[in-house]
Order: C-alpha cells, then sequence, then structure tokens
C-alpha cells in the first residue's frame, strides 16, 4: 500500500475485513474515508491508521425510497464512531438506534462495483 490512502486501498481493506483511515500528524483529526487534505487544518501530510471494526452509532435512517438502480427498500444506514472517526455503512442484521453498539460484518458492492462496509447490531 502506498503512503497515501487511496480509496482503492480503503475498499480492499474493507474487502478483507478492515477499517482504514487517515490522521493528522499536525492536529490529530482522524478520519474515516480517504481525504486529499485535513478538513481541519489543510494539512495534506495524512497518515493511514487502522480503526476499531467495533463502534456506536452515531446517527442512523431506513431508507424507504431508494437511488436507482437499487430495488431493496427498508435498508437502515448508519454513521458509526469508531475511536475517534466516523464511518457510513449498511446495517445487514438487527435494528439498531443512536448509542447502540455495532460490529464490522462485511460489506456490499453496488451496480458500479464501489464497496461499503455493513455493520451488525452488537452484543
Amino acid at each position: 500500500m502506498s503512503d497515501r490512502l487511496t480509496h482503492g486501498d480503503w475498499s480492499d481493506a474493507v474487502e478483507d475485513g478492515d477499517l482504514l483511515g487517515q490522521e493528522c500528524p499536525d492536529c490529530g483529526t482522524v478520519q474515516g474515508t480517504p481525504k486529499a487534505a485535513c478538513p481541519d487544518c489543510g494539512s495534506t501530510d495524512l497518515e493511514t491508521v487502522e480503526l476499531p471494526t467495533e463502534g456506536t452509532v452515531y446517527t442512523e435512517t431506513t431508507i424507504h425510497v431508494p437511488p436507482a438502480p437499487i430495488e431493496e427498500r427498508g435498508y437502515q444506514v448508519v454513521v458509526v464512531q469508531l475511536g475517534e472517526a466516523r464511518v457510513m455503512g449498511r446495517l445487514t442484521d438487527g435494528d439498531v438506534d443512536i448509542g447502540d453498539t455495532v460490529t464490522l460484518s462485511g460489506f456490499v458492492e453496488d451496480h458500479e462495483g464501489y464497496v461499503a462496509p455493513t455493520f451488525a447490531a452488537g452484543n
């Protein structure tokens, strides 16, 4: 893997059951997906870090009218607080509320081949 976290590197890690993020050595901000620069201070010297695979639901919603060409309805999408970072993904098992614990359970691939993490309700 290169020093700069690419979307391809991030997707490969998700497919392998890992979550990668970036930490800014200048201000300490941690983010859950690849960015070209730190959203807080603008530094481009970001370091790739491993994120926990268990976290807390920061927010959630249920998609009843999905974007085309997705036909599935009534699926839950969550933003998960993983340490200092947040990652969005789909819930595949259970039903959760804000503050519930979830664990990385796999990934889904969309019609264009993009990967997104999936989470399952925790203990």
